[in-house]
């Protein structure tokens, strides 16, 4: 049975580098949490698609924007733009960057 705990990202478990991005995860009872901090600039077709090796990606994301602005295209060409206070799901098949000069937080929950 999990214990009642908590963890702050001021000390995540892991910290991975995603090009002009940063995704800090914090592990609790099986589950993970990440935040992403991405730079202005940061794109994934061009921060992680050469290390991911797909054309766009291809894990869904339950995102809770915190600040900033994230333009999303899917792979059918739709695409919308996420901002503070949306939560969103990303399915499959998408490409992803930060609109505009501030930094886009983001707390995001993945099957993986």
């Amino acid at each position: 049975m999990a214990k009642l705990e908590s963890k702050k990202f001021d000390s995540p478990d892991e910290t991975v580098n995603i090009g002009r991005g940063k995704v800090e995860v914090i592990s609790l009872g099986g589950f993970k949490v990440r935040k992403l901090t991405l730079q202005p600039g940061w794109r994934w077709s061009e921060d992680v698609k050469p290390m991911a090796k797909t054309e766009s990606c291809k894990i869904p994301h339950l995102n809770i924007h915190i600040s900033g602005k994230l333009g999303v295209k899917m792979d059918d060409g739709t695409e919308q733009e996420f901002g503070s206070g949306d939560v969103a799901l990303l399915p499959p098949g998408h490409d992803g960057w930060v609109v505009g000069n501030e930094p886009a937080i983001i707390i995001e929950q993945t099957p993986t």
